[in-house]
Formats: structure tokens, C-alpha cells, sequence
């Protein structure tokens, strides 16, 4: 009786035992439901006046792709090198994110040195020093007219000039005996000796003919004809006119008024030359020539010369 008594109590103790674990089994499982569906928040401080609101628990750690939050760190460069502040623009403008002003100014810097540089290069042509001899150089008057020194050969042309000339636009010349071109003793080589050794004579025509064969007349004046130059017949008539006193190269055996002409017509076509074309040496086609001569880095002889001449592609 006894045994029956205790192995009734062992199996309700047995039993009792198990109901509990399993309703503590079921207790846990409820709280790890509960627990899965409440959503993660990151732990917060209280805040006060004038400061930042703390950042999350895990913000500031580096990931696993060695990434650190850029909460955690704002001040820190990304790694495509942009920028943000004044102090960081033109260090990296050949990179993203440089500053487009930045970018512009030192473009335009670039831009300005070039100019200045090609303007100091041309200023340095174009003159000739005294006793020394000519150089070729584009100088910036040159290339503002947009010519070269050495062009295609120019056929001669016959102008039909006036028959009287325009004294008012190139004055007669006086006879000055014993006279020199001025600046001719500076001018060296073999084409320039006719300019040194230049002096104006004074005969009659009986002198002029017996010493010249050729002569030809211009506007009623006597020139005559030595070693490829005109030269005026001073004395031939003493009333004769002259627009210039001193050689002119014999361009294509063309009598002086057409030389003139040619030398005009193509000066114009250059830009140096505004004036009629009238065979006259007068002032204006001198200074023509003089400016067409400095800007090619020649003998400023303020005429028609040989050099001046192949310059042009004329002779």
C-alpha cells in the first residue's frame, strides 16, 4: 500500500515538474517575439542650449569596408578630393569639385602672360642701329596689316599719271650743291653705295649729253640713267622740276614716273600707302616707303631702292 502511495506522488511531482518547463519555455518564446519586433533605436541624451544632438551609439566606427560615418566625422575630406571652402580652391583645379571662378581666373592669367610675351617679341623688330646691318623681322605694325615682306613676283604695270604734277602734294626740291643723303653713311653693303656716294651736279645740257645717253624726261625734267638708277639732271633746265633729289632704282627699264607708280599702286595694296597714284616721290609715298622699309627690318632710305624693291616681290 505504501509503495502504491509513493509512486502515485512521484508521477503527479514528475508531472508538475514538466507543466512548469513547458510553461516557461512558452514565457521565453513570447518575450523573444515581443523583443524581434520592437524596432532598434539608437540611445539618446538630453540635449541643451547650443549644443549638437548626440549621434548614434554605433556612429563614428569604421565599417567593415574600413568606410568611416560621415556623421561621425564632417569636417573630413571625401575621396574624390572636393572641396567646400574658399581656401582649397586652385589647389585642385584640374580636379572634380574646383571652383569654376578659380578655374576661369588662372585660365585667363595663362592667356594675358601669352599676349604680353608675343607683344615684348614683335617690339624687339623692325629697327636698324646705326653702322650695323639690316635684319628681317615682323614687327607689330606689320601684323596689323596683315602683309609679308616676301610675296609673289608683281608683274609692272603702265599708270597712266597726270601730265602736270600736283605741287601741292609734293612741293619742289631745291638744288643744294655738295649735298648728301642724310643717314646714307650708316648704310652698309654694295646696293646701298649709290646712296653714299650721292651728290647732286649742276650742267647744261650740252654736258649731260656728251657724259649720258640716256635721258628721259618726266613731267618736263631731265633724268638720266647710271648703273641701274635715275638720277635728276640738275642744269638741263634750270627751271625743271623735282620731287626728290637722289637715285631711283630702274625697276624693269620703266622710265621714273612709272617706277614711282608701280611702287604706289603696290604699297596700297599693302596698307601703307593712302594717296594717289601719281608717279611722284612726294612726301606722302616717302613716308609710305620709309614705314614698308622699317616694318621689314630695312634701310630706312625713304625711296625706291633695289632692296626695297625684292622686298616687295617687285624685283
Amino acid at each position: 500500500m505504501r509503495i502504491l502511495v509513493a509512486l502515485i506522488c512521484s508521477l503527479a511531482l514528475v508531472s508538475v515538474a514538466q507543466g512548469q518547463q513547458k510553461q516557461e519555455k512558452k514565457s521565453q518564446q513570447k518575450k523573444q517575439a515581443q523583443t524581434a519586433q520592437r524596432p532598434a533605436q539608437p540611445t539618446r541624451q538630453p540635449t541643451g542650449a547650443g549644443k549638437k544632438p548626440p549621434v548614434a551609439t554605433y556612429q563614428g566606427q569604421k565599417t567593415r569596408q574600413g568606410q568611416t560615418s560621415a556623421a561621425a566625422h564632417p569636417a573630413q575630406k571625401s575621396k574624390n578630393n572636393q572641396t567646400s571652402t574658399p581656401g582649397y580652391q586652385g589647389k585642385n583645379r584640374n580636379r572634380p569639385g574646383t571652383s569654376t571662378t578659380a578655374q576661369e581666373n588662372q585660365k585667363a592669367k595663362r592667356n594675358q602672360n601669352q599676349i604680353q610675351r608675343q607683344a615684348g617679341t614683335t617690339a624687339k623688330g623692325g629697327q636698324v642701329k646705326p653702322g650695323g646691318k639690316p635684319r628681317e623681322a615682323t614687327t607689330a605694325a606689320t601684323v596689323a596689316r596683315g602683309k609679308t615682306a616676301q610675296g609673289k613676283p608683281i608683274k609692272p604695270q603702265h599708270f597712266n599719271v597726270p601730265k602736270q604734277p600736283n605741287t601741292a602734294k609734293a612741293p619742289p626740291v631745291k638744288f643744294q650743291q655738295g649735298r648728301h643723303i642724310q643717314g646714307s653713311q650708316n648704310w652698309q653693303g654694295a646696293r646701298y653705295t649709290v646712296f653714299r656716294n650721292y651728290t647732286p651736279q649742276w650742267h647744261n645740257q650740252g654736258w649731260w649729253r656728251s657724259h649720258h645717253n640716256r635721258i628721259v624726261f618726266v613731267f618736263g625734267a631731265p633724268y638720266y640713267w647710271n648703273a641701274g638708277y635715275w638720277f635728276p639732271a640738275w642744269g638741263y633746265y634750270p627751271n625743271a622740276y623735282y620731287a626728290w633729289d637722289g637715285p631711283i632704282y630702274a625697276y624693269n627699264n620703266l622710265p621714273p614716273d612709272q617706277v614711282i607708280a608701280n611702287v604706289q599702286s603696290t604699297l596700297q595694296q599693302q596698307g601703307y600707302y593712302n594717296g594717289e597714284v601719281d608717279g611722284l616721290a612726294g612726301p606722302l609715298t616717302r613716308g609710305a616707303i620709309a614705314d614698308y622699309q622699317r616694318d621689314h627690318g630695312l634701310y630706312v632710305t625713304s625711296t625706291i631702292d633695289q632692296p626695297t624693291l625684292q622686298s616687295l616681290g617687285m624685283a
